[in-house]
């Protein structure tokens, strides 16, 4: 009990704890006062277009990122690149649930067929004399017994 006492007594804590300083916040600059409110450094920001809507078949300097020489380069550039995931455009949610319904009606339809015309098991299952209840540990099986 004392030895737990000792252990977890600390009587020198608030010596070590290093004292507070508050000291106060002086703003320099208003946000009205900031020139440049992307503080990005004054950089033409592109229109945020996916360079996958771009024209494929225009005259790029890039064939590859569809872009131009010179052409200035969005700060997302990385997310609104060629090489990011692509945008699903195909068709809309509402006809991706029918799509989705007319697949898990199908499927169901057809386990429902195999269900009625898959034929029953070829063969007729074994029987024995009395069943297996002696060999399986039944009412009349050997006791393994407690002092083994």
């Amino acid at each position: 009990m004392l030895s737990r006492r000792l252990a977890t007594a600390r009587p020198l804590t608030h010596l070590l704890r290093t004292p507070i300083t508050y000291r106060p916040q002086i703003r320099c600059l208003s946000q009205a006062d900031i020139e440049d409110p992307n503080m990005n450094g004054g950089y033409i920001n592109p229109p945020a277009v996916p360079r996958q809507f771009r024209d494929p078949y225009a005259d790029w300097w890039d064939k590859q990122e569809r872009r131009n020489y010179g052409e200035p380069v969005h700060e997302d550039n990385d997310i609104l690149g060629m090489f990011s995931p692509e945008e699903y455009t195909h068709f809309k949610p509402g006809w991706g649930a029918v799509c989705l319904g007319i697949f898990v009606a199908t499927f169901l339809g057809v386990v429902a067929v195999v269900g009625v015309y898959y034929p029953d098991m070829p063969a007729v299952r074994r029987g024995y004399e009395g069943g297996l209840d002696r060999e399986l540990g039944g009412e009349g099986a050997m006791l393994v017994s407690e002092h083994s």
